[in-house]
């Protein structure tokens, strides 16, 4: 008899390796399925139970979690399965895109069973701890297992009904996080040509990243509100700045392609009259799909 204590991981990478792991330390009868069984001993010795096939996996626990990937792998290890989701909720935390996850929640409905899509923001040795973890899904299909995903991350949240909001929401925060790294690498470039090492110019970029991440909550309130007024400056007196720092990279032998770029959207952004408004303006930027932008 299943219960409500019972989950399966199927995927044991890294990152399932982890999630199985949490699972076992918050109390939870665990089964798990690995296509290469060696990486399911140690969690044997935890006291896991291994499942001898796929089909034994989703049939152990009313609650499936799979982490493998891409959403093909889990198709492939799924597909070949009748009815056996039927009354199982199943949790997808495969890195994917939000067409993906609605597609892939179509399918399980029509096999009976709930669909969670999910997103982990963390690395593995952060899952059973501080890990943030977004699911989006039916929130009936959450709610009765929030306790478990909770064990998985003290940032467990739930994002509303949309499959497609936890992969949305990875991929923006990974958008977020490769423009703040290129920009520290843009820094360091440029003070590196003058012989200064990046782990003096670390400290000083923190502060910049500090007082950029007090501004996000006004932008974002003024990207609701489609209104953008220039507080602290104006676009045009960005524009200039960007300038200078395409001069400096061009003087100093450093890649300028980046701040070439960010400058065309600029550029863009006061040809359609936001030269005088604030630099949450620059969010229509990002939501046009016109011409292609050419640093």
């Amino acid at each position: 008899m299943m219960r409500n204590r019972d989950v399966t991981v199927i995927g044991l990478g890294l990152m399932g390796q982890a999630l199985a792991g949490a699972f076992l330390r918050g109390g939870y009868s665990t089964t798990v399925w690995n296509r290469t069984a060696a990486k399911a001993e140690h969690l044997a010795a935890q006291g896991a139970k291994v499942a001898d096939s796929v089909r034994d996996a989703v049939l152990a626990s009313p609650l499936v979690v799979v982490c493998v990937s891409d959403y093909e792998a889990v198709h492939t290890l799924l597909d070949p399965l009748g009815e056996e989701l039927d009354g199982r909720v199943l949790v997808n935390l495969t890195s994917g895109t939000s067409l993906g996850a609605r597609e892939t929640a179509e399918w399980v409905t029509r096999r009976g069973g709930s669909y969670l899509d999910g997103a982990i923001m963390a690395t593995p040795a952060a899952v059973g701890a501080e890990a943030v973890l977004l699911y989006s899904g039916p929130r009936s299909a959450f709610d009765p297992h929030e306790p478990a995903l909770r064990s998985l991350g003290e940032g467990t949240t739930y994002l509303g009904d949309d499959h497609g909001l936890s992969a949305l929401y990875d991929v923006a925060v990974l958008s977020l996080m490769w423009n703040i790294l290129n920009g520290f690498l843009q820094g360091a470039a440029l003070l590196g040509a003058a012989g200064v090492d990046a782990t003096a110019f670390a400290p000083i970029a923190s502060k910049g990243i500090e007082t950029v991440n007090g501004w996000v909550s006004a932008y974002a309130r003024q990207i609701d509100d489609g209104t953008y007024p220039a507080v602290d400056s104006t676009i045009d007196t960005h524009l200039a700045a960007m300038e200078h720092l395409i001069h400096e990279s061009e003087f100093l032998g450093v890649n300028a392609e980046l701040p070439r770029f960010i400058k065309a959207l600029t550029d863009r952004a006061v040809a359609d009259g936001h030269g005088g408004s604030g630099y949450a303006a620059m969010i229509e930027q990002f939501r046009s799909v016109g011409a292609v932008v050419k640093p």
